[in-house]
């Protein structure tokens, strides 16, 4: 279970320093890496938890789109300390482990990320197969 970042923002006084997880958006042109320190910092914008509530709106891949693209979505900024992950970019989906801060920032222990391009275009070759 994720929480989203509507309701990371709506519960932030309540869960500051408690252990996380939340998932979002990558929104490419906020992603600052220093590969001295490793240092990260991006924004995830807001994306459903549910999802039967993604496969309604079109899917994962349009999902985090409309949600990047969306200047009134929810936004949350977030640290992560560690090597720059191959698949960090625009777009794709963020799985984050960690703790909101009093700062507002969403201080990450564990990125994981999806790239729902690859996987939907891997989809047909394997359905094909059968």
């Amino acid at each position: 279970y994720f929480l989203t970042v509507d309701e990371l923002h709506a519960k932030a006084s309540s869960v500051i320093g408690r252990n996380l997880r939340g998932s979002g958006a990558v929104v490419g042109d906020t992603i600052q890496y220093d590969p001295q320190t490793l240092n990260l910092t991006f924004e995830v914008a807001s994306i459903p938890g549910d999802n039967k509530a993604i496969a309604a709106a079109g899917g994962l891949a349009v999902v985090l789109h409309q949600a990047v693209i969306d200047p009134l979505r929810a936004r949350l900024k977030v640290i992560y300390t560690g090597p720059k992950p191959d698949l960090l970019r625009d777009e794709a989906q963020a799985i984050m482990t960690g703790q909101l801060g009093e700062d507002g920032i969403f201080h990450v222990d564990e990125l994981l990320l999806k790239c729902p391009t690859k996987y939907e275009e891997a989809l047909p070759a394997q359905a094909g197969g059968n």
